[in-house]
């Protein structure tokens, strides 16, 4: 247990004592007690619940017309929440190894597939819904929204005020202890990258309604638990609140509410249910209860308005809502599948800021790409960069290997900051860094997610550190779904030894530091698993 007492020490020591180093690799594993594994379903007992539709798949809109426009937008009705829910939060499938061995997949993914992140909906009256304000609990097994508390008119009003209507919002919320269960104490930034993927399904569900994400980063942690009714939990069961989301038609921003504002916009809330019980016994982890307390604390962002990317790709004629819905993480890969060259530049350039996914974020970006390049056609094997923030260039410049050339690759579109940084056969490379895993060589290209840390920390304090994170699972998002709308599949990996990336990239310093690994490739399927429907244990009741 750490001693430290200030918040960005708090941070700098966990971050430091939770990197993955070889020689201590095989004794973090730890023991896992199976018996206490956590309930992957946090209901609320004695809540009322509305049952949302569950509508069928639209052809339209496209995956790839998504980063051309947005759709016209859906009005807010019951279809609209369904679908919302449906295509970010929701169960995905399950997979089945044998009688009674099953387990659930979600639109968003998780590390370990233990789902930390929790959604709730904070609304007015929606037609066919909900008829009343409230704040609501998702409830993905049961598709449905559990009433936490209500809200009246005038209390709605007043969250809502100054906002583009309609609108909603969407708070969420990690669950520390899932996750501890399996990683111990790195848990903490698994919950984070999970986190930045929900934030990314959801913005990437809103644009197919023709509507928009967007976090509201003024609110105080303290303010949101109030808000979601997570002040009142305790112990290492207890939901940890992470952000609020805007939910809005395209093009509806406005200034988002000032820090100032939220403390009497937020009412006192007479909540109702009861949380149900993960596990039966738990695991102490006290620098996973500093860290989260670390982080609370008051701070800033520095917020960023990007210019909308213009993309031109040709429209692959996927629809969107099957791309969300068909989205799997890689268990392995098969060693040969490439990704065309062109497809790999379109897929790098909807993570930049100015395509809608990245936009969510209200700040600049902190969050570059070191990229080991394996099998993309017409493009020579090695080591590249993708610099996602203009002002990244000179520091990275300056952190990284004097050895590395800066080239512009072959075709590269004028608009894309790509460099070649070395030609290479990566392969060796990427497999050691990320814990020896064949996965990270196998497939198309891996990627390590640069995080500029030491400015991201001294800029906004321990505050911006789980927002380096967030990035990172909304770029892995966005990986994720160009991954299968380029008939590959992705994988995050977040087991990778650190200090073994950076000496890879000559980094001698915590200017920048690699906080999540990637890799796209040609899926190896497992035989023995069955895939079975998301909610045939609705159908049948």
């Amino acid at each position: 247990m750490t001693t430290h007492t200030d918040p960005l020490d708090i941070v700098r020591h966990y971050h430091q004592r939770t990197k993955h180093r070889p020689e201590r690799y095989a004794a973090s594993l730890g023991y896992l007690d199976w018996a206490s594994q956590p309930d992957p379903f946090r209901r609320f007992e004695g809540a009322s619940a509305v049952d949302l539709p569950r509508p069928a798949l639209r052809p339209a809109p496209t995956y790839d017309s998504l980063f051309a426009a947005a759709p016209d937008a859906a009005p807010l009705d019951a279809d609209t929440v369904g679908r919302l829910l449906l295509h970010s939060l929701a169960l995905s499938a399950w997979k089945q190894v044998g009688p009674g061995q099953s387990w659930s997949l979600r639109i968003n993914p998780s590390s370990g597939a233990l789902h930390p992140t929790e959604g709730y909906l904070i609304s007015g009256t929606v037609p066919g819904l909900i008829d009343a304000p409230g704040v609501f609990h998702y409830a993905p097994f049961s598709h449905q929204l559990e009433r936490r508390a209500a809200l009246s008119d005038a209390q709605w009003a007043a969250l809502a005020a100054g906002m583009p209507q309609p609108c909603l919002l969407m708070g969420l919320t990690s669950i520390h202890w899932r996750e501890a269960w399996k990683y111990g104490e790195r848990a903490w930034r698994y919950c984070q990258h999970d986190a930045g993927h929900a934030i990314g399904a959801i913005a990437v569900a809103a644009r197919t309604l023709g509507w928009q994400a967007r976090v509201l980063d003024s609110v105080a942690d303290a303010e949101l638990d109030r808000l979601l009714g997570t002040d009142q939990q305790t112990g290492p069961e207890a939901e940890h609140a992470d952000c609020l989301i805007l939910l809005s038609p395209a093009g509806s921003l406005t200034p988002a509410p000032g820090a100032e504002a939220w403390p009497a916009r937020i009412p006192a809330l007479d909540l109702l249910g009861t949380a149900n019980t993960l596990s039966r016994e738990h695991h102490p982890w006290p620098i996973i209860d500093a860290v989260a307390d670390a982080v609370c604390k008051p701070g800033s962002v520095l917020a960023a308005q990007s210019l909308p990317r213009t993309d031109t790709s040709p429209d692959r004629g996927h629809s969107a809502e099957q791309i969300i819905r068909q989205r799997r993480s890689a268990v392995d890969m098969d060693g040969r599948s490439p990704i065309d060259r062109n497809s790999f530049y379109r897929l790098l350039g909807r993570t930049l800021p100015g395509a809608f996914v990245a936009d969510a974020l209200p700040w600049a970006p902190r969050v570059s790409l070191a990229l080991m390049v394996h099998r993309v056609t017409d493009l020579a094997p090695g080591f590249y960069l993708l610099v996602r923030e203009p002002a990244h260039e000179a520091s990275l410049r300056k952190s990284l290997s004097d050895q590395f050339v800066w080239e512009t690759p072959e075709g590269c579109p004028p608009d894309l900051p790509l460099f070649r940084l070395i030609d290479d056969d990566a392969r060796r490379a990427a497999q050691t860094v990320s814990c020896q895993q064949a996965i990270a060589s196998d497939g198309a290209f891996a990627v390590g997610m640069l995080a500029q840390f030491d400015a991201a920390l001294d800029t906004g304090g321990a505050r911006a550190y789980p927002r380096l994170f967030w990035e990172t699972g909304l770029i892995g998002q966005v990986l994720y779904l160009e991954a299968e709308a380029a008939g590959l599949r992705g994988t995050g990996i977040g087991c990778f030894f650190d200090d073994m990336m950076h000496a890879l990239m000559g980094l001698t310093d915590t200017a920048w530091q690699s906080l999540y690994h990637f890799t796209v490739g040609g899926p190896v399927e497992d035989a023995r698993l069955q895939t079975l429907p998301p909610y045939a244990h609705l159908d049948s009741q």
